[in-house]
């Protein structure tokens, strides 16, 4: 549902005001809950117009223009309300997020703040006091989190991106349930300065999109470094070798049978045999790889000390009002209470240890191909066994920050009731222009 608008400045204005209308119409009569947390009001968007209109006139370079734009609500946008889900933390910011301001510079217009896991901790999209955002294939089902209405508003044409936050697999998972491309960037690769922290040492931005292309665009005009950020990089600090271009022949590193899971979930599974076929046909590579240090990185972030940077983020608010915190959120945060300077060390060393490993496989791969998730969950399900199902969804995500990975979610297929399936190319950090050959690659095959 991407309109790329040609940017020159002979393009009408009122080409680009249609559009845009057009799309807050789709969303006035959309019937899916939990998308929004704030939409932007008549006098809002044409506020934006108007400074849009301006730049026009100006005959300014607007990549981006008229393409609209949702923001997860633990971004900052000047003059909204930030409120990570949870009313009680809000805030209204006086300038927008580094990188909302450089999108909007480049000519895109934003439609709302999306809702999302309160304090973005979760996989689910269920854990907001604005109610569960519902899947765009099924309302029966979960959006995939915590960028919940992020990548439902896309997958709905109620925006033409979106910005996401990823720490466990939030810029991934939503985009798989969606059928969506999902960029997880490597770290520091776009400023999180503006961003409400989850664990500001691995947070990344992220970006939804229908296509690769638009994502690739908006991932070109949002990065760069950022003084602002402490943990911000430039490509040369992110890329520390000069990857070459994808050969036709690259190595893709799959898991053992035995260490991939679908958690009964037999469409899953048959999907992504059909996802490594695809592959086989455009000449890759299969290269089978040690999934263990992989999977024992994974359960660190949750299980280990990183928790406790979960609550550094907060932990002012938290002291005064965990009480206002929705259940499964305060209770994952509030373990890290336990958590002592030795329990930090330690998982520092594991980790450590853990990377050294997982640098030996990928001496043997050039990306790595895994499902975006094993298996997908109903609403209902979800509310049952908040904190295990959750756990499930991580199976093949937790690992990736950790690692300083990048990772894009891309779709592929869908299940007989019509559910989406994605899968996720994976690389070290620096190569996501590697990723999006193999995601085009993959698009243009036949199994």
């Amino acid at each position: 549902m991407t309109m790329l608008l040609d940017p020159k400045p002979t393009v009408n204005f009122e080409t680009v005001k249609a559009h845009v209308h057009e799309q807050l119409g789709r969303a006035d009569t959309y019937d899916g809950k939990g998308v929004w947390i704030h939409r932007c009001s008549p006098a809002e968007i044409e506020a934006q117009l108007t400074r849009l209109s301006g730049m026009m006139a100006e005959r300014r370079d607007l990549p981006l223009l008229g393409l609209t734009m949702a923001v997860k609500d633990n971004i900052d946008v000047a003059g909204l309300p930030t409120t990570a889900a949870c009313p009680a933390f809000a805030y209204t910011p006086q300038v927008s997020a580094h990188v909302v301001q450089k999108l909007c510079d480049a000519g895109a217009i934003v439609v709302g703040k999306t809702n999302l896991d309160q304090f973005a901790t979760g996989l689910v999209g269920t854990r907001s006091p604005h109610g569960a955002c519902e899947n765009f294939y099924d309302h029966k089902y979960i959006s995939g989190g915590s960028s919940s209405g992020s990548a439902t508003a896309v997958a709905a044409g109620l925006a033409d991106f979106s910005l996401g936050t990823d720490t466990a697999g939030s810029g991934r998972v939503p985009a798989a349930f969606n059928n969506l491309f999902g960029l997880k960037p490597s770290l520091g690769l776009l400023s999180t300065a503006g961003v409400v922290p989850a664990c500001r040492s691995l947070d990344c931005v992220s970006i939804f999109a229908t296509n690769a292309c638009t994502a690739k665009k908006v991932m070109k005009i949002a990065e760069g470094f950022d003084a602002n950020d402490i943990y911000s990089r430039t490509r040369a600090e992110i890329t520390t070798s000069n990857p070459q271009p994808l050969s036709a022949d690259f190595r893709l590193g799959l898991p053992d049978a035995d260490d991939l899971e679908f958690f009964g979930n037999t469409e899953y599974e048959a999907l992504f045999i059909e996802a490594c076929r695809r592959f086989d046909a455009i000449g890759a590579e299969r290269t089978p790889i040690d999934f263990g240090p992989f999977n024992e990185c994974a359960s660190l972030l949750y299980e280990g000390p990183w928790v406790a940077e979960r609550l550094a983020a907060i932990s002012e608010f938290y002291d005064r009002h965990a009480d206002q915190m929705q259940p499964a959120t305060r209770q994952i945060i509030g373990a890290a209470e336990n958590i002592t300077g030795v329990d930090t060390f330690r998982g520092l060393y594991n980790l450590a240890a853990l990377r050294r490993q997982a640098a030996g496989e990928w001496g043997r791969m050039d990306i790595m191909l895994l499902p975006t998730a094993g298996t997908i969950y109903t609403i209902d399900q979800v509310n049952a066994d908040p904190i295990a199902l959750n756990r499930n969804l991580g199976y093949y995500t937790n690992f990736v920050n950790l690692l300083d990975l990048c990772a894009l979610a891309i779709p592929a297929g869908f299940t007989s009731a019509g559910m989406p399936f994605g899968i996720t190319l994976i690389a070290p950090a620096g190569n996501e222009a590697r990723l999006f050959v193999a995601a085009e690659r993959f698009a243009g095959a036949q199994s």
